[in-house]
């Protein structure tokens, strides 16, 4: 059969790299993904604004712009010269990780497949087959992710994702493969394909009709834990996250924000607490858990001055504040929410599917008890 047909018969697939002034980034980790074997994807690098040379790169690398328009509101099929085909979709300024990808993935919704995939990130050559052949087995499965290693030590884990994502009762994210910054060796324990909470936005494979009709990543959140927020959207809704670790990938991490940066940690500690303002259960239960975790916060706030890390204190109380200041404008969103999970939910039943869900606090567990491996958890 020809190869056309082949392409033709499998799963339309976006591959979507999000970049602003990552030119370099670009120009190391690019290479990988024009390699990739899959036979009906195409490559799209949104760029979010760049002030560096990062258009011009991509035009001598044979990318070409797209705008989505009523005449060609997707590119052209595979071309027979190229293994996979490319092109750039050029932003007007920096609408941040959420809002850059809704403004891009809005032009490519012919897509069957979105493949969300941070810049800094080098892929195998058959990294998208796992992730389609496991989405594909059910209209349930929403959305997948590889395992995460890392780029500098492609042994361990990496931070964001490792070998999928887990949520603790008090809305602290965990990995198989990383509790808080304690990462593990991969040595095949997490090898089997299996249903998580949260799928890592560093390479997020997703359905993109439930991308729009779930309302894609939340634009205020800018940067950091969106991923988390959308898929607990989904997992309301009754879908499922999965991650597919024949699928894997290798992350340099902290590309855009490096790691002990007052900036990202104002970002997780804001985006945590309205991540759970959005999606927990109303009532009285709600209110408690927010308080305690806010408490939680503090009791960080004190490990932070322990070791002398002032800016991260900061970013604390700057969180909390623009939380409380906010506090409406997110209230808001939970009916949007309800709204959208009544319309879309799978099989029209809004039920909130708990696989990955840890009821027990992973922060005392790795403080108190010294857990420092997934498989140390006793669920």
């Amino acid at each position: 059969m020809p190869a056309s047909k082949v392409a033709a018969q499998q799963p339309l697939v976006a591959i979507a790299i999000l970049n602003y002034n990552g030119a370099d980034y670009l120009e190391r980790f690019l290479p990988s993904v024009l390699q990739t074997t899959y036979p009906n994807a195409q490559l799209f690098v949104i760029d979010n604004g760049s002030t560096d040379d990062s258009i011009d790169r991509l035009k001598k690398w044979g990318f070409e712009r797209f705008m989505a328009t009523a005449d060609q509101p997707f590119p052209p099929a595979q071309s027979a010269d190229r293994k996979i085909p490319r092109y750039y979709i050029d932003l007007p300024e920096n609408y941040g990780f959420a809002e850059g990808y809704n403004r891009g993935l809005a032009q490519l919704q012919h897509a069957d497949y979105y493949v969300l995939l941070n810049s800094d990130v080098e892929v195998s050559p058959d990294w998208v087959e796992p992730l389609i052949h496991c989405l594909e087995k059910s209209p349930q499965r929403a959305a997948a992710q590889p395992k995460i290693l890392m780029e500098a030590q492609r042994n361990l884990f990496e931070y964001a994702g490792a070998a999928g994502g887990w949520m603790d009762h008090w809305g602290y994210p965990f990995c198989r493969g990383r509790i808080f910054s304690e990462l593990e060796e991969d040595q095949g324990q997490y090898d089997q394909t299996q249903e998580v909470f949260w799928a890592s936005g560093a390479a997020l494979c997703i359905r993109s009709q439930l991308y729009h009709q779930f309302g894609g990543l939340d634009a205020d959140f800018f940067a950091h834990m969106e991923e988390i927020d959308f898929c607990w959207r989904l997992k309301k809704g009754n879908y499922q996250i999965y991650v597919c670790p024949k699928s894997k990938v290798w992350h340099v991490g902290g590309g855009t924000l490096p790691p002990n940066n007052p900036r990202k940690d104002y970002l997780n500690f804001r985006n945590s607490l309205v991540c759970l303002l959005k999606n927990l259960e109303g009532g009285p239960t709600l209110f408690l858990l927010l308080y305690w975790r806010l408490l939680l916060d503090g009791l960080a706030a004190i490990r932070f001055l322990k070791d002398g890390k002032w800016g991260s204190i900061a970013a604390i109380v700057k969180a909390h504040w623009h939380f409380f200041f906010a506090f409406p404008k997110h209230w808001k969103k939970r009916a949007e929410i309800k709204e959208r999970l009544a319309a879309y939910a799978y099989q029209k039943t809004p039920r909130f599917n708990t696989a990955g869900y840890l009821r027990k606090s992973i922060v005392w567990l790795h403080f108190a008890k010294k857990v420092k491996t997934f498989k140390d958890i006793e669920q």
